[in-house]
């Protein structure tokens, strides 16, 4: 779910993360533009796992800690025919709730630059209509809306008539959203304090329309101190004053940044901690939210699938947080299975897969793995999917996964996977990082195709 290149591009340059963040103690000072109790959402993945495991150790810690608290719901499964219902079921529970929803939009063509989390709309004329669904949906009341992680921050491998069509895309969704409803509060994407300078990042926000905006985010899926971020984010508006947008201000993703630097990949680090709670009590003018953008425990696309909720991960997050204060903790809301996503749970900048059969496929003798395409979603004239590998009886270094295309079908995109195509024979072999898999466990990836939804036949075979 959170882009591998966002990471790397920090290590690159030698940025660190300081130990600790602020933990906001509750209190009734709220500052900033915003007031009132963050949406938590009983249908999540997390909540799921801690109402079917009872007994397991982590659950405790998990439920309290995790389970407990409102994290943004995800929009990053591109399809124009539930796009409307998702949103209006998750804003309307919400507001039955007396509380405020946080949704992140990720469907942007050409994401993540084609990394971990790839995927998206085809182009940006279909962009807009998805974009028009969610706004049609957001009701009248305050919504907060992440629109669209590293879509700004991240342009290296867009041209420069590219970055001016997602600028005038971002500037004109922007617009939708507002205009739908004006209580929305739409924040645009700032990178992070180990990124881009705050000229810098200042200067693409304007050419990306700020100025229409509530201000930007900071820190999504990462990992720095919310001192730095909110340092980084004074900057900004600092940058932003000078070149004549005023009265913006930013909210943070605190979800993973209460602990240590490390590896960039979040799933392989049992470093990383929780940081402040999710709450519009920022006693900052300029900071109108802390938020748990990605949802903890939700993997990054390197041990585990993008997207997928982890207990481990999660369990490692909180197991050493303080616990919440008692004025963070939401009310419970109403639980509605038509809340959560059709095919994915609380979903992540990412593909996010969809949930695999609950047993897994017979394995042919001699192949070692079994592959499973699962069809995300679909336009005319192309597809997005994903694949779960899992492995057989012994443990593997390595799978590939082959097919022959249907009529008229080629590949424009793989991520998790390195693809190779001869005549119409496909094959997709492991990663470094996802090819070594222990008996019974999963590897997925994705990949966006043109021509008709067809479902091949798949042949898996470990080394």
């Amino acid at each position: 779910m959170s882009p591998r290149l966002r990471w790397l591009t920090a290590a690159a340059a030698g940025a660190t993360v300081a130990a600790g963040a602020v933990l906001i103690t509750g209190g009734t000072a709220e500052a900033g533009t915003i007031s009132g109790a963050l949406y938590r959402d009983t249908g999540t993945a997390v909540a799921r796992w801690v109402a079917a495991n009872p007994n397991d150790s982590r659950t405790a810690v998990i439920r309290d800690k995790v389970a407990s608290q409102p994290a943004s719901h995800w929009l990053s499964n591109f399809n124009l025919s539930t796009i409307g219902a998702d949103v209006s079921s998750y804003v309307g529970a919400a507001n039955a709730a007396n509380q405020i929803p946080v949704l992140t939009a990720y469907a942007i063509p050409n994401r993540d630059c084609g990394g971990a989390s790839a995927g998206g709309a085809p182009d940006l004329t279909q962009y807009q209509s998805w974009i028009n669904a969610v706004a049609a949906n957001l009701g009248n009341r305050t919504a907060i809306v992440i629109l669209e992680p590293d879509s700004i921050a991240l342009q290296t491998c867009l041209s420069s008539s590219e970055i001016t069509a997602r600028d005038q895309a971002l500037a004109t969704a922007t617009r939708t959203l507002k205009a739908a409803n004006p209580n929305a509060k739409v924040y645009l994407d700032a990178g992070h304090s180990a990124w881009n300078s705050a000229a810098e990042q200042a200067g693409r926000l304007v050419a990306a329309g700020v100025a229409d905006a509530d201000g930007f985010y900071t820190n999504v899926s990462n990992f720095n101190a919310t001192s730095a971020e909110v340092n980084f984010g004074k900057a900004v508006i600092g940058a932003l004053n000078g070149r004549g947008v005023s009265g913006k201000h930013l909210v943070v993703d605190t979800s993973r940044n209460g602990g240590a630097s490390g590896d960039w990949c979040g799933d392989d680090n049992t470093d990383r901690r929780i940081g402040a709670y999710p709450t519009t009590a920022t006693n900052d003018g300029d900071v109108d939210a802390y938020l748990w953008v990605k949802p903890p425990g939700e993997a990054d696309g390197c041990r585990y699938a993008a997207g997928s909720f982890q207990p481990d991960l999660a369990y490692s997050l909180a197991s050493s947080a303080p616990n919440p204060p008692v004025t963070s903790s939401p009310t419970a809301s109403p639980s509605s299975s038509s809340a959560s996503p059709s095919t994915s749970p609380s979903t992540s900048p990412s593909t996010s897969p969809s949930s695999s059969p609950s047993t897994s496929p017979s394995i042919p003798a001699g192949t070692g793995c079994t592959a499973v395409l699962t069809v995300a979603s679909a336009w005319q004239g192309g597809f997005q999917a994903t694949v779960k590998v899992t492995a057989g009886s012994r443990v593997t270094s390595g799978w590939t996964v082959s097919w022959t295309l249907g009529s008229g079908q080629s590949i424009s995109q793989v991520w998790n996977g390195t693809l190779t195509v001869s005549g119409t024979t496909t094959t997709v072999r492991n990663v470094s990082w996802n090819g070594a898999l222990q008996p019974g466990a999963s590897a997925e990836f994705g990949l966006i195709a043109s021509g008709n939804v067809t479902t091949p036949t798949l042949t898996c075979t470990a080394s």
